[in-house]
């Protein structure tokens, strides 16, 4: 079923923050569970690159890691990337 809400992503760099010469457009999703999944494969890439190769890998995150988010008119789609990363790294400690 089409909802008529369109999902896109764009992704910052936590490096560049408030810079949007450094965003890019990674794609547009037709749900948002799509959406939500392309953002937390960004924000599992580098915690899984980065584990082990600093003593605090969340931190390394919100200093130089990628910053998804969705822009959409839905307003039952929502995703933070720092609150996702910040979960995952509870769960695998």
């Amino acid at each position: 079923m089409d909802s008529g809400y369109k999902y896109t992503v764009f992704v910052d760099d936590n490096f560049h923050y408030g810079d949007e010469s450094e965003r890019y457009k990674l794609g547009e999703f037709s749900d948002c569970a799509s959406a939500v999944a392309a953002c937390k494969q960004i924000v599992d890439e580098f915690l899984e690159q980065n584990r082990g190769k600093f003593d605090d890998v969340f931190a390394t995150y919100c200093m130089f890691g990628d910053d998804p988010f969705i822009l959409t008119d839905d307003p039952a789609c929502k995703f933070s990337a720092r609150d996702y990363a910040r979960q995952r790294m509870a769960t695998s400690e």
